[in-house]
């Protein structure tokens, strides 16, 4: 079962409130946005409906997910409509992004142009967004900028960008895919 990649669209409050504290659930209802209460209280509900009802839960320093009384380690992810958490026994990371998403406004911060001259497939932009989104987490690192990743791209592109195939290369192994209208992007260390 770990490693695993759960999703789920965002549940109401009385859909995850078997599997959410009362901690929580009064956190939550102090979220402005119902949107991102919806997504506060699903990954929380994934997280416990797949490992069990007494999965601790709180924050590293750097304010990444982490379980306390597990041995597993987490990432969430989350976007419109779609909520994604990583589950592994070693680091893992986790990004999601809708496939329709319009990445143009924000390319020029992040694309670098031999990035963008390396495929015309529209889905380039939201599969580069979503592998550097996920490189920093996994580094657990906070991100300031995005900075050109090469060998990221390379394994992409290698794996066919834009398909419903995973490309795996080097360590740790890298795995995109596009489903259901969505753009998946994990790493998962090397076994």
């Amino acid at each position: 079962m770990i490693p695993a990649l759960w999703t789920s669209p965002p549940l109401t409050a009385e859909e995850s409130a078997r599997w959410t504290t009362s901690e929580e659930r009064a956190a939550a209802a102090g979220f402005v946005s119902g949107r991102r209460r919806a997504e506060f209280l699903t990954w929380r509900a994934v997280v416990r409906r797949e490992l069990g009802d007494d999965v601790g839960i709180a924050y590293d320093a750097l304010g990444a997910p982490v379980l306390t009384n597990r041995a597993v380690h987490i990432s969430v992810a989350h976007c419109a409509g779609r909520i994604a958490v990583c589950a592994s026994p070693e680091r893992c990371a986790v990004d999601i992004e809708p496939a329709t998403r319009d990445f143009r406004r924000a390319a020029s911060r992040y694309l670098t142009p031999e990035e963008e001259a390396l495929s015309d497939d529209p889905l380039l932009p939201g599969i580069v967004w979503c592998a550097k989104e996920t490189l920093y987490k996994y580094a657990g690192k906070k991100r300031k900028r995005f900075l050109p990743i090469w060998f990221l791209l390379i394994a992409l592109l290698i794996g066919g960008c834009g398909s419903e195939t995973e490309s795996r290369s080097g360590s740790p192994s890298l795995w995109t895919k596009v489903l259901s209208s969505y753009i998946f992007f994990r790493m998962l260390p090397k076994r």
